[in-house]
């Protein structure tokens, strides 16, 4: 037997896991705020490049895109090379790369950076949290799991309001800088308090899949994000046809491989087609609003990035509250309800951000964003839990990268369709109103209608749901890798 069998057998205390909690924590707390810091930044660091929307987005873009494409590999990798030394690699890169985006000088700098801060990011949380699930007793999973959520429910309310701060009264260049002493603290905790977990015997990694599936991926969200010029533009027309192209040689690529990069197969389940398509959805409302949001109160509105975030506060908060809640509820009623509600409540809120004008108040912001913060914290663990058990049970630990990833290729489209068709209409509306300040209105107007539109195509597609059987997976013998990335990839 080995040592660390050995190691689960003797008597736990809570003070033996403290440290490798920590070290995961500080890692993924590092991670998550800058998923969220840039929607807030945003504005800033289009003045500072003197450049534009379009091409700025691409820092959120290209930094998701990259955790997509990294995500797949977290277990391979754990296995091959040991767990510790895989996160406190990935720690140092994301550091050395968020340390390069503060020295960025221009827009292509930024992008390129943003993309090895990804790389680095993408493997942190599911490899962190796989480490501490190998560590926990089951009868002490609850406690754990509530230290663990910290970053989760901390992370996204704070981001916003850490850059808008920054970005205020400092510079943009440390929304990236400040991870320099976290990462630091994060390598030295990681190293002193991690185990070292034995190697495994791994198949042989998929080649084809990593080629193809970054390629399929980037060129659409180029394709879509072009778009914003004209659909039948020529850089439009090459995205869309060369990730098209991409897309479809990955997709023979997976469904003939032994071990493919993401398992695809479980497409074949009309109950996980269902769920997913619904999940899609929503990320692509959420999220592509994520960034709208911020932008319209700093450009439109006039506030400034702390203000702005402060402003976007409640929604984090009002999610927060309303995830354990929606968690509640799934055990007794499904995800059916949960899905429908929730996704109407994001629809009505968008909606009412479409109505939005100059004279609309801080209370009425506020308010209305905290009803999507609600409407997403009731439904979307729901949805993501329904994902995971409408799968074939002996797929389930190969679709949590498929879901983890399929969620960061989501918001890269929602961020590059949603600024693309801002950008467009905000030129059409240019040549019909005298105003810039009416025009700009009328096309947030737009892009939030349009939002609430994907959103309520949610809704009503929800109602196909089924209540899902809980005896078709055991949650107990779920391995770790599954069981994380319901806690971490959503």
């Amino acid at each position: 037997m080995n040592k660390q069998n050995e190691a689960v057998e003797t008597p736990f205390n809570i003070k033996t896991i403290i440290g490798p909690v920590m070290a995961v924590i500080i890692g993924m707390i590092m991670v998550i705020l800058d998923s969220t810091v840039v929607n807030v930044a945003m504005p800033g660091i289009v003045e500072y490049f003197k450049s534009d929307l379009d091409t700025m987005q691409w820092t959120i873009t290209g930094y998701t895109l990259a955790l997509s494409a990294v995500i797949p590999l977290a277990g391979w990798m754990s296995d091959r090379f040991g767990a510790k030394r895989i996160f406190l690699i990935t720690i140092l890169f994301f550091t050395i790369g968020s340390v390069l985006c503060s020295v960025a000088q221009s827009p292509e700098q930024l992008i390129l950076y943003r993309i090895i801060q990804g790389l680095g990011g993408g493997m942190v949380a599911p490899i962190g949290m796989a480490i501490i699930f190998r560590l926990a007793p089951p009868d002490k999973m609850g406690s754990i799991m509530g230290m663990l959520g910290i970053p989760m429910l901390l992370a996204p309310a704070l981001g916003p309001v850490i850059s808008g701060w920054f970005v205020e009264f400092s510079t943009w260049h440390w929304i990236f800088l400040i991870n320099l002493p976290i990462g630091i603290i994060a390598l030295i905790v990681g190293m002193k308090y991690l185990p070292n977990f034995e190697t495994k015997t791994v198949p042989s990694l998929d080649k084809f899949g990593i080629i193809l599936a970054p390629i399929a991926f980037s060129m659409l969200a180029y394709g879509v994000s072009e778009s914003s010029t004209s659909w039948t533009s020529k850089e439009t027309l090459t995205g869309l046809i060369v990730g098209g192209v991409a897309l479809l040689l990955f997709i023979v690529v997976e469904l003939r491989q032994k071990q493919p990069l993401l398992e695809l197969r479980v497409f074949k389940s009309s109950d996980f087609t269902r769920s997913i398509l619904i999940t899609w959805i929503m990320q692509i409302a959420l999220f592509g609003s994520f960034l709208i949001v911020p932008l319209y109160l700093q450009t439109v509105k006039g506030y400034g990035a702390f203000e702005t975030g402060l402003i976007m506060l409640p929604q984090a908060v009002a999610s927060a509250l309303m995830m354990p809640i929606g968690g509640k509820l799934y055990d007794k009623v499904g995800a059916r309800p949960l899905a429908l509600v929730g996704l109407t409540v994001i629809t009505g809120a968008l909606y009412l951000f479409s109505t939005i004008t100059l004279d609309s108040t801080n209370v009425f912001i506020i308010l209305t964003l905290a009803m999507m913060g609600a409407g997403m914290g009731i439904s979307m663990m729901a949805i993501n839990t329904h994902v995971l058990q409408s799968a074939p049970r002996h797929l389930v630990s190969r679709v949590t990268s498929l879901t983890s990833a399929a969620q960061q290729v989501m918001v890269s489209f929602a961020v590059a369709g949603m600024a693309g068709f801002l950008t467009s209409s905000t030129k059409d509306y240019m040549t019909k109103i005298a105003n810039p300040l009416e025009a700009m209105i009328s096309a947030y107007g737009d892009t939030f209608l349009l939002a609430a539109g994907i959103a309520l195509a949610g809704a009503v597609l929800s109602i196909i749901l089924r209540k899902p059987v809980v005896s078709d997976i055991d949650q107990g013998e779920l391995d770790e890798e599954a069981k994380s990335s319901m806690m971490v990839g959503h």
